[in-house]
């Protein structure tokens, strides 16, 4: 065989072990490319949190309405205020709030971010005592008064037993939390309706808002969380807003699709879900906490058991 067959033998050969490697990379690529995506509780890809504050005695129609729905809520009390004027009684609150979640909002509600550090201490610690003994669990979040937080109370709450805080600034988005001691809600109920008083162009605009971000949440494909807040009190007087809280209700219960929690539920599962522990090659996965996690994987979706060491096959 003469020398120019074989440089062309050879070439041909390199060539056709390019053209497989090249094959081979665009049709399975690496698996460090591909991302591990969190499912919500179930395998579920939507979450909902309806998150209310104060404790007026309007939560009393509140949650009678969400238990009427199968709803499940998150409600931030100030146990300073239980029992006096338009606030609930200190004796109705275990009973009343009985598969809902109890959350601290200061013992008296003021502005944390014109304390000292001690007073921000004593107000959510005083709130968190005061609200354990009466519903005989640990208070793990709160919602910050009118929302205001800033660098200085949330220094002054870390290690106070807080691992979640809810501020007010709406991002009319269904994202993830980014700091659970910042947390953002996607939209007040109903959104700035009443917001400015005999506006009632304002307040077409704030509801069709709304309603269209509920239709945007029901419809949507991907990781979506619908955190919706507001307060009890603000459905009472002129009008017929209770008509419009049960409108909503209706619109997302019973859906197969949605999971129902509390913000210490998702909290919670939030951690579960990062303190997963994977192998290099992400084929095998340990779940070290004592709730099940669903992960999502080149688009198929897998349960990690609790206390479990698990195979993935994708």
């Amino acid at each position: 065989m003469n020398s120019k067959l074989k440089i062309l033998i050879t070439l041909f050969g390199l060539f056709t072990l390019i053209n497989s490697v090249n094959s081979q990379t665009n049709t399975a690529p690496a698996k460090s490319n591909i991302p591990i995506e969190m499912l919500f509780p179930q395998g579920k890809s939507k979450a909902l949190i309806l998150s209310f504050d104060d404790g007026n005695i309007a939560d009393k129609h509140l949650v009678k309405l969400m238990n009427d729905y199968g709803l499940v809520g998150t409600f931030h009390l100030n146990s300073n205020k239980l029992g006096t004027k338009d606030y609930l009684t200190k004796e109705e609150i275990k009973s009343l709030y009985k598969g809902h979640e109890v959350s601290g909002h200061t013992a008296n509600h003021p502005s944390l971010n014109t304390l000292s550090k001690v007073d921000v201490i004593y107000e959510v610690l005083d709130d968190r005592k005061e609200l354990e003994r009466l519903t005989d669990y640990p208070v793990r979040g709160m919602s910050y008064p009118f929302g205001n937080t800033n660098d200085f109370v949330i220094e002054a709450i870390t290690g106070l037993g807080i691992e979640y805080a809810r501020t007010v600034g709406d991002t009319y988005n269904f994202s993830m939390p980014v700091d659970m001691l910042k947390w953002q809600p996607t939209i007040h109920l109903f959104g700035k309706t009443n917001y400015i008083p005999n506006d009632t162009a304002n307040d077409s605009r704030e509801l069709a808002q709304f309603y269209q971000l509920t239709t945007d949440f029901l419809k949507a494909n991907s990781l979506a969380l619908f955190y919706v807040w507001g307060h009890s009190w603000e459905y009472e007087g002129p009008g017929n807003k209770w008509a419009e809280v049960e409108k909503f209700f209706k619109m997302v219960s019973k859906n197969p699709d949605i999971c129902y929690t509390t913000q210490i539920g998702l909290t919670d599962y939030i951690n579960a879900y990062k303190s997963l522990k994977f192998s290099v090659d992400k084929s095998m996965v340990t779940n070290l906490s004592s709730l099940d996690v669903f992960v999502k994987i080149n688009g198929k979706a897998f349960p990690i058991e609790a206390r479990k060491t698990k195979t993935l096959n994708w």
